[in-house]
């Protein structure tokens, strides 16, 4: 099914610890709860949702949450919890999930969320812009001068390398991107959608977008296969 146009789209993430209070309810009751009414609140709609037996301790060995944060990447929807201690306790996990690229809500602190945690990020981003506005400074002093400021052949040598890194950055998130909607087109195969056409369709109604945020189309589709073909283990699909 298609999310409805113009609402916040989320994947929800229940973590209980122990079986004893999955099988209760005891716990992810209240995660439910608290989920439901910032969904209401928000007229956000749930595209998928994950559930998750496991200690908050161990950050390795949690399949249901690695399921979610892919889903998120592939429908460019925001991970939503009921407290931020369902995702993880440890702080470098959390700076992780920041580095992931995947938006995410904690209820219980809402200020808790990829913002916040990009503080370190722009602290080092400000120092950056210091460095960058005294170097400018510097040039312009030395221009005020009359001296030089450099070469303009070693110049065009920048740039001509600046040019190969934008391409190559430009292939890598490509590839990166083709890895998250692979499952899917597999998907999408099996339950015998085997046409670009079809593909794309199935891949609309599952609301995720393309590379570029549009809606798929045959070639599209066509395209990111190239890309898959030549990724590890393209013989499987």
């Amino acid at each position: 099914m298609t999310p409805p146009p113009h609402r916040p789209k989320f994947v929800t993430y229940y973590r209980v610890s122990t079986p004893r209070q999955g099988r209760s309810g005891l716990g992810q009751e209240a995660q439910e709860a608290v989920v439901r009414a910032y969904l209401v609140s928000v007229n956000g709609v749930e595209i998928a949702r994950y559930d998750e037996v496991e200690s908050g301790k161990k950050d390795d060995n949690r399949p249901q949450l690695q399921a979610a944060l892919l889903r998120c990447r592939q429908t460019r929807a925001t991970l939503l919890v009921a407290k931020l201690d369902r995702l993880s306790r440890n702080v470098a996990f959390l700076m992780n999930l920041r580095d992931s690229a995947v938006k995410f809500q904690a209820l219980d602190i809402p200020e808790a969320n990829t913002l916040t945690l990009s503080i370190m990020a722009a602290l080092a981003q400000h120092e950056r812009e210091l460095i960058s506005q005294r170097t400018k400074a510097a040039l312009a002093a030395r221009r005020a001068r009359g001296l030089p400021l450099g070469n303009p052949r070693d110049l065009s040598v920048y740039q001509r390398r600046a040019s190969r890194l934008g391409t190559a950055a430009v292939r890598a998130k490509a590839r990166k991107r083709a890895e998250e909607v692979r499952p899917v087109i597999e998907e999408a195969r099996r339950t015998g959608h085997t046409s670009l056409r079809k593909i794309a369709r199935y891949l609309n109604e599952q609301g995720i977008p393309t590379p570029f945020g549009r809606t798929w189309t045959p070639t599209a589709v066509m395209n990111v296969q190239r890309i898959i073909e030549t990724l590890p283990g393209a013989e499987a699909v």
